[in-house]
């Protein structure tokens, strides 16, 4: 099963949110995956383990997997194209 890691400074509030947004639209679009939420901190180990990263905060290193938007998310602005990308990215 694909998977999709949600990260932000603590991984308790702001991620778990957007994380649990982005599992019921994948749910009510069909589309099988697990979505984490993870602490900023830990990105390193989960990273390695995931298809698609949705970030909170601007990276500043690159990642070996596709990176979305996480504040689209957040706020509603821009959410419909970030989940048409993250939608591709997991077919």
């Amino acid at each position: 099963m694909k998977r999709v890691i949600v990260a932000c400074g603590s991984g308790v509030a702001t991620s778990q949110m957007v994380a649990s947004k982005v599992a019921r639209l994948l749910k009510e679009k069909r589309v099988n995956a697990v979505v984490d939420a993870v602490d900023i901190k830990s990105i390193a180990t989960h990273i390695k383990q995931c298809d698609v990263y949705i970030a909170i905060t601007a990276p500043t290193v690159d990642y070996p997997v596709p990176v979305l938007n996480g504040i689209a998310f957040l706020t509603g602005m821009g959410m419909d194209k970030e989940l048409d990308k993250l939608i591709n990215l997991l077919k």
